[in-house]
């Protein structure tokens, strides 16, 4: 947006500091390598990559790729912007991280060195087309970047959500999630509120109907019913349900973020993915201050960032 109020600025740095902290709140307890306590989450490290102390996982890093490109202000529906998030998600791959979606490993491994986002997203469709099982929830995770560089174009956003998931997600409902989410993200930037429903004008009326029961699902029943949450949709139920169960009580008090992320992450399952996208949502609804100082100090992670970093990049991305 051309002029953004301190509120709307700490939102905007609250989408990726939210997305990294719930990432790596949740990462000690992914797939029950460990049982939250009666005092709930703690950044303790460890889990499926033997994470450090609040050492985010692929979740933020991948998102950071998205991140990195918008804030150079580039239009993500580029082809040299898609190039530099294929290559960034690529230089990453050849790292030899120790945790990665089976999705995104097996399109990273066949687009090979130096991929074009032309490259990657014929290997994703061809995945895709092949095997007609690409909706896991690794695109929706590192979606919440696109929004901030879209702030004054939904249709834009909705566009560049639904390419950079094709990156290596192709499923259509992989990309309409994406669309949602940071269509939500997007209106809690600018305006304060959370609202999913919001989004649904940018579907289709199939799409838009079967999001509406999904969204309807994931508010009546409770949060732990959408376990297992690999899959796109159960990932993003699981996320929303988690924020829409505990907005009665804290709704509008900075408090709704820890909250809900404790709750989502006591869905378990895949618990960093779940609590990285719901952080990015609630981050941006009640920004950056709203994150306790001992879990926004402790957070870091490849390439070598902590999230202050992240946070400048953030603000970055938004200027254009």
């Amino acid at each position: 947006m051309n002029s953004l109020t301190e509120e709307q600025l700490d939102r905007v740095a609250g989408v990726v500091l939210g997305t990294a902290v719930g990432d790596a709140l949740g990462a000690p307890y992914e797939f029950e390598v460990a049982i939250p306590g009666p005092d709930g989450p703690q950044m303790i490290g460890g889990g499926l990559g033997d994470f450090a102390p609040g050492e985010w996982t692929d979740d933020t890093t991948l998102a950071w790729a998205v991140l990195d490109v918008a804030a150079t202000g580039a239009d993500l529906r580029s082809e040299d912007a898609l190039t530099a998030i294929a290559r960034h998600f690529y230089t990453w791959y050849r790292s030899g991280p120790p945790d990665i979606g089976a999705q995104t490993s097996m399109v990273l491994r066949s687009a090979g060195p130096d991929p074009t986002g032309t490259a990657m997203t014929a290997v994703s469709a061809d995945t895709h087309a092949r095997t007609g099982h690409t909706a896991g929830n690794g695109s929706l995770m590192r979606t919440a970047p696109v929004a901030l560089a879209y702030l004054n174009d939904p249709d834009g956003l909705v566009q560049a959500a639904r390419q950079v998931s094709a990156l290596t997600h192709y499923d259509p409902q992989a990309q309409n999630a994406c669309a949602l989410w940071s269509l939500a993200i997007r209106h809690a930037v600018i305006s304060g509120e959370l609202d999913l429903r919001g989004g649904l004008a940018h579907l289709d009326d199939a799409d838009a109907q079967y999001w509406t029961d999904r969204i309807d699902e994931a508010e009546t029943r409770g949060s732990s019913s959408f376990r297992p949450n690999g899959w796109v949709v159960t990932a993003l139920q699981a996320a929303w349900s988690s924020i829409h169960h505990t907005r009665a009580d804290f709704d509008g008090d900075p408090q709704h973020l820890s909250q809900a992320l404790t709750r989502a992450i006591a869905i378990g399952n895949d618990t960093d993915t779940v609590a990285a996208i719901a952080g990015g949502l609630l981050g941006a609804r009640y920004g950056a201050s709203a994150v306790p100082t001992g879990w926004r100090e402790m957070c870091h992670g490849y390439p070598g960032l902590t999230g202050e970093d992240l946070i400048a990049l953030a603000l970055q991305a938004a200027a254009r």
